[in-house]
């Protein structure tokens, strides 16, 4: 991991909120949100990851580009469910700002299903270098966006997951994590064997309680939650009760920390 970059003057920069305004929930209160979002308010898991994508690749510009990304390089390291997803869709808006970026994924692209397959469909028409399998280095980029494991993470990282977050780890560039930095347990905060070392992580709807624990801060870096689009209607079922405050009235990504 590169030492963590100075201060932004960006207006994502701008939007400090004290820690203790931003409520943190466990992974199964996340996976209850999605399922409310889906079935309830008929908002599909496409749309979602497309908000995911969109701010990971603002924050990804504002915070480590110089909100300039023409000509920079980013590679964006890309597992195949929902947080791979939301990779590529930030993959797909930098390209379009110019930035020259290449995907490495976790799996073939023949193996990903669903919305994943679909982002990555959508991708593939820019000319962006899309690999997958062992990757021999990482270090000539400008960024690193970590999008391999979200909140599913089920035991350390494995295989070609666990070779990219080595190379993450040990590149020069800043790591930008989507939600959950890979290989930290979303719901404990246990840091696996290996996990990645990120400078900021973009928390998606609400940050996750493992992400305060003492042992993830220091995987987490600067701590960003990013809008998705769930309506606050969904935190106040009665299968969560959750209240919280309007957190996105300053812009569609606030900084925690």
């Amino acid at each position: 991991m590169a030492p963590s970059a100075t201060a932004s003057s960006s207006p994502i920069g701008r939007n400090l909120i004290p820690q203790t305004d931003v409520p943190f929930i466990t992974t199964d209160q996340m996976r209850e949100v999605d399922r409310l979002m889906v079935d309830e308010f008929h908002i599909g898991l496409e749309q979602m990851m497309e908000n995911a994508g969109r701010n990971l690749a603002r924050l990804a510009s504002d915070r480590f580009l110089a909100a300039s990304p023409a000509g920079k390089r980013v590679i964006v390291l890309a597992g195949s469910g929902g947080n791979g997803g939301g990779g590529l869709v930030a993959a797909r808006r930098l390209a379009g700002w110019g930035a020259h970026v290449s995907v490495h994924l976790t799996r073939k692209p023949e193996d990903l299903r669903g919305v994943p397959a679909m982002q990555l469909a959508a991708l593939s028409g820019l000319g962006v270098s899309i690999t997958s399998g062992a990757v021999a280095a990482v270090d000539d980029a400008d960024l690193i966006i970590d999008a391999i494991i979200g909140y599913s993470l089920n035991g350390p990282p494995v295989g070609v997951a666990a070779e990219l977050v080595t190379l993450a780890n040990e590149a020069s560039a800043n790591v930008l994590s989507l939600d959950v930095p890979s290989g930290v347990d979303s719901t404990t905060g246990e840091v696996h064997a290996p996990a990645v070392e990120a400078d900021a992580t973009l928390a998606l709807a609400l940050p996750k309680v493992g992400l305060k624990a003492a042992e993830a801060r220091r995987h987490v870096g600067e701590l960003y939650v990013g809008d998705i689009g769930i309506p606050e209607a969904s935190y106040r079922a009665e299968s969560l009760g959750i209240g919280i405050p309007r957190i996105f009235d300053v812009g569609d990504v606030v900084r925690v920390w």
